[in-house]
């Protein structure tokens, strides 16, 4: 899908733009491809002579791959988005690409970063002068959905704590709480590894010089957002290492009774065991011949045998 952005008072103007069609005469300030078709390459090769690098969605990049400026002044940027749907929680690889005032993004999915920055610019007058404003705002932006995200993990563990620190926790809900518990881990590792990106793309716009005052403080601004979200992600981290020990400690809790179940069904047979083992020894005179009771009596004695340790369990409290 092929987006193209003019400039009209501070307000991003989305246009109509076919790929058979010129990009108009105002020149853009922000064309965005969403999983782009080779007719949409074609056409920004076409009108604004630049070719999209085939590696625009590859992970696999190494760092000196990510941030690199070309000998014809074209800067290029690898930035991890998040995108956190009903699916599962995952990072998003954009290159963006500053050429003659004009950014260029490349990204395989819709993300809701960009969907965010649309709506505002089209509400909000003279937020955006320039290319580069619009590259600060998609990473305002983007901090500014990881912090929402680290909300709702919040309220996820929250609501797990509910169910892992109740009185009676049986296997079932020790299950589903493991389950919870992995995946807000998975979505605080990826919020983590997804503002470091993001530190790491304003840092380097600020090393280049590419920016005005004004903007240069914004990015000031992001990092700083940056810092504070890092104090909850450690805290997040924390929180959900202490809910998974205290599941794992319930779920053993649950298997120690049924085993100590088995020690004390063990324990109480043993004597009755012995008792009829004796009995049915080959003795020349044999209880059961000489007595009338012999029998009653071995029953007798295997009851009361049982009953004796059981009773003794019971008021050890090892019953309970």
């Amino acid at each position: 899908m092929l987006n193209v952005f003019t400039l009209a008072n501070g307000r991003l103007d989305q246009q109509d733009i076919q790929v058979e069609s010129p990009p108009g005469a105002t020149r853009p300030v922000w064309v965005d491809l969403d999983a782009p078709t080779a007719d949409e390459e074609a056409w920004v090769a076409q009108h604004f002579g630049l070719r999209l690098p085939k590696d625009a969605g590859e992970d696999d990049l190494e760092e000196s791959a990510r941030f690199y400026e070309e000998d014809n002044g074209n800067l290029h940027i690898r930035s991890d988005f998040l995108l956190d749907d009903d699916r599962t929680a995952r990072n998003v690889r954009v290159a963006f690409i500053l050429a003659d005032n004009v950014l260029f993004s490349v990204h395989r999915e819709d993300l809701p970063v960009f969907r965010l920055l649309r709506l505002r610019a089209r509400r909000i007058p003279a937020m955006i002068e320039d290319a580069r404003d619009v590259l600060l705002k998609l990473y305002d932006a983007n901090v500014e959905y990881s912090a929402d995200a680290l909300e709702e993990i919040y309220d996820a563990l929250e609501q797990v704590s509910m169910q892992v620190l109740r009185k009676d926790v049986d296997d079932v809900v020790a299950g589903e709480a493991l389950t919870a518990i992995a995946g807000e881990e998975d979505l605080n590792r990826r919020i983590r590894h997804n503002v470091m990106d993001t530190r790491r793309a304003v840092s380097f716009l600020m090393r280049r010089r590419l920016l005005n005052s004004e903007q240069f403080e914004e990015a000031r601004q992001i990092l700083r957002d940056i810092d504070s979200l890092d104090s909850h992600t450690k805290f997040l981290f924390d929180k959900i290492n202490f809910l998974m020990s205290a599941t794992v400690a319930f779920i053993n809790i649950n298997q120690n009774k049924i085993i100590k179940i088995f020690s004390v069904v063990s324990v109480a047979l043993l004597p009755p065991t012995l008792i009829a083992s004796i009995y049915g020894m080959n003795f020349r005179n044999m209880p059961e011949l000489s007595q009338a009771w012999g029998y009653p009596f071995a029953l007798l004695l295997m009851i009361a045998s049982v009953a004796a340790p059981l009773i003794w369990f019971r008021r050890k409290g090892w019953l309970r």
